[in-house]
């Protein structure tokens, strides 16, 4: 009986052993991005230094000649380089793909950097120099900007401060007057939950209606997610766990840092966001502009995002409504946006 204890006590410390080896394993494990084959393809995951913070990048595509796009992450500090195969997959094949992490934000988080200065104007410091290195590197005058969210906010900055580095600027779930947004959204998960009969969420919205109105909260995101006003599936592309840890680019030191860095540092860039909205620090943009928006969007609000727009001072612009998405209309109908993508940039 003492032997079978003993071997069984034996056996549950080799399972520890390797839980605690596999979990160091993936804590350091080397990450990659997934080779293209051709010679001028390009498939490439690493750090590099800019404006004295190291930061990763990765850069996709068939052939390094392609005009190049400069992906700018939301959140704030919602990396999206550990799930663009879903949606960039398509694009790759007509056009270099450039996504990076923002300074404090994923794998470009470092546990003894000090961020006390971050804010926007550091990050659009930082996309200047990423897009004067990316030009450099690929041999590209000018590149496309992409802003998704509150890269949007970093990019339509950039954007006005150096329109000669960029042939377009597209904004996707893009910000405005963040406030109105949020009102947009409120007013929008109210009316679901009374529609559908939940009555408890309705009375929790309406406990936080006075802060949200005041452009001091956030409606909450697990209620716009719930009622439809984040993504056609009900399911969220970003912050999935099991997708980062299943792909290559990220191990989970990265997608700790991931957590930590959105913990530590969302709020600060929030605050701006609200205390200094879009659509009074750029009024006007001497480039091409598409605001490409999912009508049933109320993380970044539709509505706002056109009132912004109608604002907005551009020689040219377009305002493009996708009927079946929400905040994700280059993934929730891709195949429109690939295809949008390749006939406006890549055909020319």
């Amino acid at each position: 009986m003492a032997s079978r204890r003993s071997k069984t006590k034996k056996a549950a410390w080799l399972v520890v052993l390797a839980l605690i080896l596999i979990s160091v394993v993936a804590l350091v494990f080397p990450t990659w991005t997934p080779g293209i084959e051709g010679e001028r393809s390009i498939s490439t995951l690493e750090q590099i230094e800019i404006n004295g913070s190291k930061h990763r990048i990765m850069i996709r595509g068939h052939d390094r000649d392609n005009p190049v796009i400069i992906f700018v992450h939301g959140g704030p500090g919602s990396s999206e380089i550990a799930y663009a195969a879903s949606f960039q997959n398509l694009w790759e094949q007509h056009f270099t793909v450039v996504n990076y992490d923002q300074r404090a934000s994923g794998a470009s988080y470092h546990f003894f950097e000090n961020y006390d200065d971050l804010s926007s104007k550091v990050l659009v410091e930082d996309l200047l120099a990423i897009t004067d290195h990316v030009s450099e590197r690929l041999g590209q005058d000018k590149v496309i900007l992409i802003g998704h969210s509150y890269g949007t906010y970093v990019a339509a900055q950039a954007a006005q401060q150096a329109p000669e580095k960029y042939t377009a600027y597209i904004g996707i779930g893009q910000l405005g007057n963040a406030t109105e947004s949020e009102i947009d959204a409120l007013e929008y998960v109210i009316n679901e939950a009374r529609r559908v009969g939940d009555e408890g969420d309705v009375q929790h919205l309406e406990q936080m209606s006075e802060e949200i109105r005041k452009g001091t909260a956030l409606t909450p995101r697990s209620y716009v997610t719930k009622y439809g006003g984040a993504s056609s599936s009900g399911e969220m592309p970003d912050g999935n766990v099991f997708d980062m840890i299943m792909g290559s680019e990220y191990n989970l030191l990265d997608i700790i840092r991931y957590y930590v860095g959105i913990l530590s540092h969302q709020q600060v860039l929030l605050d701006e966001v609200f205390d200094t909205p879009l659509s009074t620090v750029v009024t006007e943009l001497d480039l091409p502009v598409y605001f490409v928006m999912g009508k049933y969007d109320y993380m970044t609000s539709s509505a706002a995002a056109r009132t912004y727009f109608d604002q907005l001072n551009a020689k040219q612009k377009q305002f493009i409504a996708y009927e079946n998405s929400a905040h994700f209309p280059h993934i929730e109908e891709k195949y429109r946006f690939s295809e949008w993508m390749i006939t406006t940039f890549a055909e020319n």
